[in-house]
């Protein structure tokens, strides 16, 4: 079985070839043009899919030496994800599927971040049994999922509010730092002390999480220390972004000890865009040392949205036989 995976969620258009359960190929072009805007502007968004597409795809079948004739389905991300962006995934899918002749599957962008734990590049790789707790975090989630089966994902606790993916840009965007600034603020943190400045803690009630009260807190915090110092941020950027990533960090690992704690569950995992952060990936690790948790972290290519995780997701959905017909529209608030 060969299927042909798209990725088209917001600012990464991506595709990816799958055969029998084996990554062969995971083509992604990034979307530059947002830097100058310090943020994701939609429109541009999918009109730059709309020129990628075909070339990303051409390039993933000639990598993974399959021609279109010999794949079996199509997957792509029907949600959630901005609508315009959706569209130009599901479009092409769709026709593709339609000339070819061959099923159509719709993939959940949350589900398919999970799912990446089960791209293995080497046969004795290994993956999470279930059930097992997921941490997924994103600019726009973030999710504790309790996922009972490959396709048997429930959300045990989520954000009321930012994901702490913004929090880490909007933090950076106040800094001074240019778009992307999640990776920035990682990046200049290896170099501060966490402790430098104390940021509060928001506590929400069960397992759910909030973000904006710290953005608002950093945000007051530099505007008040820039007043007496102008050059502050300058002088200090190191241990502010320490501290920044610390307060988030722990803001994320005591709901999953919770998390932990009432469920009973201790294999752990993280996906999504900022599990690519080191902070977070080498907090995780020494928390589940000391807790006795089996981490399991997925490599920093299948962070970030790619088509891979969408083709996982796809590959068991072919499995069981779950197709869509060409009715099918995307979902941009789509749930897990």
């Amino acid at each position: 079985m060969t299927l042909l995976a798209i990725e088209s969620s917001c600012d990464e258009t991506s595709a990816s070839v799958l055969t029998d359960g084996h990554i062969r190929s995971n083509i992604i072009a990034a979307q530059l043009i947002h830097e100058r805007y310090g943020g994701v502007v939609p429109e541009l968004a999918s009109r730059a899919h709309q020129q990628h597409i075909v070339l990303v795809v051409e390039q993933a079948l000639a990598e993974a030496k399959v021609a279109k004739t010999d794949l079996s389905a199509i997957a792509f991300t029907r949600g959630p994800g901005l609508l315009g962006s959706l569209l130009v995934g599901a479009s092409f899918a769709k026709a593709f599927a339609l000339g070819l002749n061959i099923p159509l599957i719709e993939v959940n962008h949350m589900q398919a971040h999970v799912l990446a734990h089960f791209i293995k590049d080497t046969p004795e790789q290994n993956v999470p049994e279930f059930p097992f707790l997921c941490l997924t975090v994103s600019g726009g989630h973030t999710q504790l999922v309790r996922v009972d089966g490959p396709l048997d994902m429930h959300v045990i606790g989520q954000t009321q509010d930012d994901a702490v993916g913004e929090a880490f840009d909007k933090s950076a965007k106040l800094l001074g730092l240019p778009y992307p600034g999640g990776p920035l603020i990682d990046k200049y943190a290896k170099l501060g002390n966490p402790m430098a400045y104390p940021f509060p803690l928001t506590d929400m009630p069960d397992l759910d999480f909030s973000f904006s009260g710290i953005k608002t807190a950093i945000m007051y915090f530099l505007r008040d220390n820039t007043r007496r110092n102008s050059t502050f941020v300058a002088d200090n950027l190191n241990d502010i972004c320490a501290s920044i990533q610390h307060t988030l960090i722990q803001m994320l690992l005591k709901k999953l000890t919770k998390a932990v704690r009432e469920t009973g569950i201790r294999q752990i995992a993280i996906a999504g865009g900022v599990s690519a952060n080191s902070g977070l990936r080498n907090s995780l690790l020494a928390l589940g040392a000391e807790h006795g948790w089996q981490v399991f972290i997925p490599k920093f290519e299948y962070c970030t949205d790619n088509a891979a995780m969408i083709a996982m997701a796809g590959y068991v959905k072919f499995q069981q036989n779950e197709f869509v017909g060409q009715d099918v529209s995307p979902l941009p608030r789509m749930e897990l």
